[in-house]
């Protein structure tokens, strides 16, 4: 019988080389993230080298800054075309608070929009303005206003989502207006402090905001009161 030899012969595996041709770093960097700095090589066991690219973390906080400086400094308007560059006045950074405070409560009550009686919750819930302690002193609390708005206005609807900023009613719109007006009318330097925005609801005799304020007891007098304290202390701590 005759016999079949069969020859194998073994692939020579060759291990890995460390010594691989110099590549761009930045050849397969994100436009968003730009690769400004030589990479970092770390050697694997298998004998492979990673690169590892540093972001321009700068470039990307100076970006995040200037975004949040434009937040700061404004709230909706009716009437831009009244607004002249550097000379109106800001907004204070509680009244920026309050206001998205009050985006939050009307997206937590399920309501489809931000009325005066959001406001008035978020000028409570920011709670270290004088307006907010001024409402406190005088028994008007978070809790009894956020009953009231639902006696009011009544509850929505559970499946419903409020959308993320929800848009101002009219009335809302005018209360903002009238506090900016206000503060422009007086000729004092300053901020326009949480203080205006609470007259500027109380201005709106038949928004949600002005009837929920009246059936906890504030009145006139009381506006008349708090004014006093907006004219002289600009926000700071009220005693």
């Amino acid at each position: 019988m005759a016999s079949t030899s069969v020859a194998l012969s073994a692939l020579s595996i060759s291990p890995f080389s460390t010594s691989q041709p110099h590549r761009n770093p930045c050849a397969f960097s994100s436009p968003s993230l730009p690769c400004h700095l030589p990479p970092y090589n770390l050697t694997t066991f298998l004998g492979a080298r990673l690169s590892i690219r540093i972001p321009n973390v700068k470039h990307m906080a100076s970006k995040h800054r200037t975004a949040v400086a434009t937040v700061l400094f404004s709230l909706p308007t009716a009437k831009p075309d009244r607004i002249s560059t550097g000379k109106s006045p800001k907004w204070s950074a509680r009244a920026i608070k309050s206001f998205s405070m009050a985006e939050l409560e009307a997206r937590k009550l399920k309501y489809p929009t931000t009325g005066t009686e959001s406001l008035l919750m978020g000028i409570l819930i920011e709670g270290t303005n004088i307006a907010s302690k001024f409402l406190r002193a005088n028994g008007i609390t978070l809790f009894k206003v956020r009953d009231e708005t639902v006696n009011l206005l009544g509850k929505s609807d559970m499946y419903y989502f409020s959308p993320e900023h929800p848009p101002l009613t009219e009335p809302a719109q005018r209360a903002l207006d009238w506090a900016f007006d206000q503060k422009l009318k007086s000729g004092e330097n300053g901020e326009i402090t949480v203080t205006h925005l609470l007259l500027g609801i109380w201005s709106e005799k038949e928004s949600a905001g002005y009837k929920i304020l009246a059936s906890l007891g504030f009145d006139d007098d009381k506006a008349t009161e708090l004014s006093k304290s907006m004219d002289k202390d600009y926000d700071r701590t009220f005693k």
